[in-house]
């Protein structure tokens, strides 16, 4: 496993739409592995490939129960409606408030390619939103509220940090 360089705003590779992963092959078992030493290193919620230079539909998310691997997902179903405070590795020392469902069910592949289907409420759900949005090219900064606040001002208020 290695760590991989988180690519931030302004790099070209974070707009571009993602291709899905056909097979798993030893390098996207490494390109996994390293997703989530990434992930942990710099104590994020969910990563997702392009944000390490990859094009491909692949997400990880660890929101403290359970690490998941997203592979080829789509939101299938979703209701409910929840606004909250943002944030993004890609968006260092930044953070949104972004409206997002509060509810979505999703279908992807894990690490064997066997069809799955998640569901996920609250900052489960706005994870996967947020990392899917990744794979097709949108960043996050483009949904908030009242544009983008640095981290120091969550902290002051009292605000939470996804």
């Amino acid at each position: 496993m290695a760590l991989r360089q988180i690519r931030e705003i302004g790099d070209d590779i974070l707009l571009k739409p993602c291709r899905d992963v056909k097979e798993i092959t030893p390098h996207v078992r490494e390109l996994i592995d390293d997703m989530f030493e990434t992930l942990y290193d710099a104590d994020g919620v969910g990563l997702a490939a392009p944000q390490v230079g990859i094009l491909k539909k692949i997400v990880i998310i660890d929101t403290g129960d359970d690490p998941h691997v997203l592979i080829n997902p789509v939101i299938i179903s979703q209701s409910g409606e929840q606004e909250g405070s943002e944030g993004c590795l890609s968006v260092p020392g930044k953070y949104g408030i972004v409206k997002r469902p509060m509810y979505v069910k999703v279908s992807y592949y894990d690490e064997n390619m066997e069809r799955r289907e998640m569901e996920g409420t609250e900052l489960m759900a706005r994870a996967i939103c947020h990392e899917l949005d990744h794979l097709e090219g949108k960043l996050y900064v483009d949904m908030t509220k009242d544009g983008l606040h640095d981290v120091e001002e969550e902290e002051e208020d009292g605000g939470e940090k996804d």
